[in-house]
């Protein structure tokens, strides 16, 4: 079987393109060169693969299951729009199935098909709770951190925590004894708490501006104590960037004020990819109507519950209203991958061949996993 590729395209750079020819061989870059006379034809825009960090779901399947096979679709329904890389996230839950569920996505990573794991909850704050049964959350709790971290057999990426809980700090001394990133999220920390944690243990902010109260002039809170952690270099802050979680002027000004700290993540949930329905985010019913997910609680304006866009869905979305492309695709792939430590997002020789090729309208035309062309 020929395991050599050779592919010409546009790889983004800041203010426009490089017209480059990429060889893969044995599911590696082996190459990268400009391209010259004689080359092959261009096929597009020509992307690393992308690396989101923060996804429930996607295809009508859900990461937070102990399904096998619904965890393939979810991961596929991702993988052939560009997202090569990715965290599987979990939900708030009773602990006996936390734990299920996690020995289950745990042996998905180790099969290739995950990253790892990211674990959104159960040690929530619960007046920022979002789309988190509120019956199931706990206090943090080192000994239930402690059996969550070995259940991942070192799988376990992530986990988001609000700082201002007792035990916090516990919990977070065991999860970065254990190489785990810990995320300040669903939080309502005052402004200092916040920028202590980050410059402390935590290192990454989920969904900034979802999941905590907003930003007041006399009373800043979690959301500019962590710009003002990301000015200083403590931490990254993700950003749902679908035009639900976030108004795109708020995007574009975060990306301004902390250009170098910006995760772009889809927090997606098992909609993605699909029709209007209903659906199920761990334990609780979600309505989607109009692609917005929200918490069934029969009034129709329930908590959003996780998005339904693919990353590649934000890198369109933005560039189209004329952000840098180079610069977004740096908050879509190698950026995220390295707050959490992979090795991923990077179109250079040596680096795993993950490509995606699109049409210049960014709709992917093809994608590359691994050396492999993915089926769409």
């Amino acid at each position: 079987m020929d395991l050599t590729h050779v592919v010409r395209g546009r790889v983004p750079r800041p203010g426009g393109f490089d017209d480059v020819v990429v060889t893969v061989s044995a599911g590696v870059v082996s190459d990268v060169r400009a391209a010259v006379s004689g080359d092959p034809a261009s096929s597009g825009i020509l992307l690393p693969g992308l690396v989101d960090i923060h996804n429930h779901g996607g295809g009508g399947a859900s990461f937070h299951s102990t399904s096998s096979e619904e965890i393939a679709v979810a991961a596929g329904v991702h993988h052939t729009a560009g997202t090569t890389t990715l965290l599987a996230s979990t939900v708030t839950d009773a602990p006996s199935r936390l734990l299920s569920v996690v020995s289950t996505l745990a042996t998905a990573a180790e099969d290739g098909l995950i990253a790892g794991i990211h674990m959104e909850g159960p040690f929530l704050e619960h007046s920022c709770r979002g789309a988190h049964d509120p019956e199931l959350l706990r206090a943090p709790d080192a000994g239930l951190a402690r059996e969550l971290v070995a259940a991942a057999r070192g799988q376990l990426r992530v986990m988001t925590l609000a700082a201002e809980l007792p035990g916090a700090d516990e919990v977070a001394s065991v999860l970065t004894e254990a190489g785990v990133v810990v995320a300040l999220g669903h939080t309502a920390a005052s402004a200092e708490r916040a920028r202590a944690f980050l410059a402390g243990p935590g290192g990454l902010v989920t969904h900034l501006f979802n999941g905590m109260p907003p930003a007041h002039h006399r009373s800043p809170g979690p959301v500019l104590g962590s710009l003002g952690a990301a000015g200083v270099g403590d931490a990254c802050v993700e950003l749902i960037a679908d035009g639900v979680h976030l108004d795109d002027e708020t995007v574009r000004a975060v990306m301004s004020m902390v250009p170098g700290s910006v995760v772009l993540v889809t927090d997606a949930m098992a909609a993605a990819g699909m029709a209007d329905g209903d659906y199920q985010l761990g334990p609780l019913s979600v309505e989607v109507r109009s692609g917005v997910a929200r918490v069934a609680d029969g009034t129709g304006n329930g908590s959003i519950a996780g998005g339904t866009s693919r990353l590649i869905d934000q890198v369109r979305r933005h560039a189209a209203a004329g952000v840098d492309l180079a610069m977004l695709m740096k908050a879509a792939s190698l950026r995220p991958a390295s707050v959490v430590g992979l090795d991923a997002g990077r179109l250079e020789p040596g680096a795993r061949a993950d490509l995606v090729i699109t049409d210049d309208a960014l709709q992917p035309t093809r994608v590359m996993r691994g050396g492999a062309w993915l089926s769409a």
